[in-house]
């Protein structure tokens, strides 16, 4: 499980799964365009929903658990860019599986815990 920290909460999801949403909170980020991201609470959190506004002025920081960086499906984040552009804001969906079912939202849960520091090294 990766992790998105935001305005001092910690949203974790899948590394493959937060690599597609970097993607796409990049590019509206670039593009100075606030938006609502909306996830499925995992079960152990209550089985709800979350959302959280994102907005250029705040940082972000994305941290993954895995060594490699996972394959990059265009389709879906064609669709999550869709979703993003959208009135009712980016939802965070599963894979598209090919089936034509329809998206399904993606599990994550969000935690307030102690901001994380990036590491980095002083400059000399």
């Amino acid at each position: 499980m990766g992790t998105l920290q935001y305005d001092g909460v910690l949203i974790e999801f899948d590394d493959r799964v937060l690599a597609h949403i970097q993607i796409v909170i990049t590019q509206k980020i670039r593009r100075g365009e606030s938006f609502l991201m909306s996830w499925r609470d995992s079960v152990d959190y209550g089985n709800g929903h979350s959302a959280v506004w994102i907005h250029p002025a705040q940082n972000l920081f994305f941290k993954f658990s895995g060594g490699r960086n996972p394959a990059i499906n265009d389709l879906w984040v064609a669709e999550l860019f869709e979703s993003a552009n959208s009135s009712r804001g980016m939802l965070v969906s599963k894979e598209p599986d090919g089936s034509g079912n329809g998206a399904r939202l993606a599990e994550g849960h969000a935690v307030t815990r102690p901001v994380m520091r990036p590491h980095v090294k002083p400059q000399q």
